[in-house]
């Protein structure tokens, strides 16, 4: 049985680590190497970095930060945040990424997907879909947003996840607006629609808060692994502590050394 993989979020602003609430009222949590570091120490399968306002400030990937974090890590580490051109992406492997995560320019020209995975191969390539729900609306109908969650495009998040899957990506990274920041439980429902609509796997974000979560997303979500940020900053839990529990919950992990 393949293990579920557990991925430490760093969203990162100005050279710094920030969480929040549903994309706002972010607050600082540390920097970027030394929380790479320490979670990965502490048995998280991955890295995902996540320059947050490069796309809001029309400019590239802060290149040091990611520099520095991929000197200290030791296990695969994703780095997301305007990235527009293959070009960008081969500077990004360049600085210690091992994938890119990209979000706002997919949407707005999706080759871009096949034209990085056509260099660095499928596997490099994660798509990521930041998605809210459209109140009294099937799920089916949940909306896309860009541009760090500021815009919204009219696109469905489904149906966007199936489009990216065939232009190349190799891994889908979901975010449900919705429950980001609040601890509350994944959105399960969010996340096994996405899952059953493709062959890839599927990467859960937003609203973890305990050990049962992950294994309600695991189990009915159908994710192949989940990601979380402030309860790992914050020292809500630690990822040894978190396998531990799902590992008497019967869910197939790989337990740290």
């Amino acid at each position: 049985m393949l293990t579920k993989r557990i991925i430490a979020c760093l969203d990162v602003r100005d050279g710094r680590v920030v969480k929040g609430v549903q994309f706002v009222d972010l607050v600082d949590a540390g920097d970027p190497a030394e929380l790479a570091a320490r979670h990965a120490a502490a048995g998280a399968d991955e890295i995902v970095l996540l320059d947050i306002t490069a796309t809001h400030e029309n400019r590239g990937t802060l290149l040091s930060t990611v520099q520095r974090a991929a000197q200290r890590l030791f296990v695969p580490f994703t780095v997301g945040g305007g990235i527009r051109t293959a070009e960008e992406a081969a500077a990004v492997f360049d600085a210690g990424a091992d994938k890119v995560s990209i979000n706002s320019a997919a949407l707005a020209r999706p080759d871009l997907i096949g034209e990085i995975g056509s260099k660095f191969g499928a596997q490099a390539v994660i798509v990521a879909i930041d998605a809210r729900r459209v109140s009294g609306r099937p799920i089916s109908e949940a909306e896309v947003f860009v541009a760090g969650g500021r815009k919204p495009t009219g696109r469905r998040a489904v149906e966007w996840a199936r489009e990216a899957e065939s232009r190349g990506a190799g891994e889908i990274l979901l975010t449900s607006m919705d429950a980001d920041g609040t601890r509350a439980g994944f959105d399960c429902e969010l996340t096994a629609a996405v899952s059953a609509a493709v062959q890839i796997p599927v990467i859960a974000s937003g609203g973890a808060g305990t050990a049962q979560h992950f294994a309600q997303v695991f189990r009915e979500g159908r994710a192949d692994a989940a990601l979380a940020a402030g309860i790992f900053h914050f020292g809500v839990a630690d990822v040894r502590t978190l396998k531990a529990e799902l590992v008497h919950a019967r869910i197939p992990v790989r337990y740290p050394c």
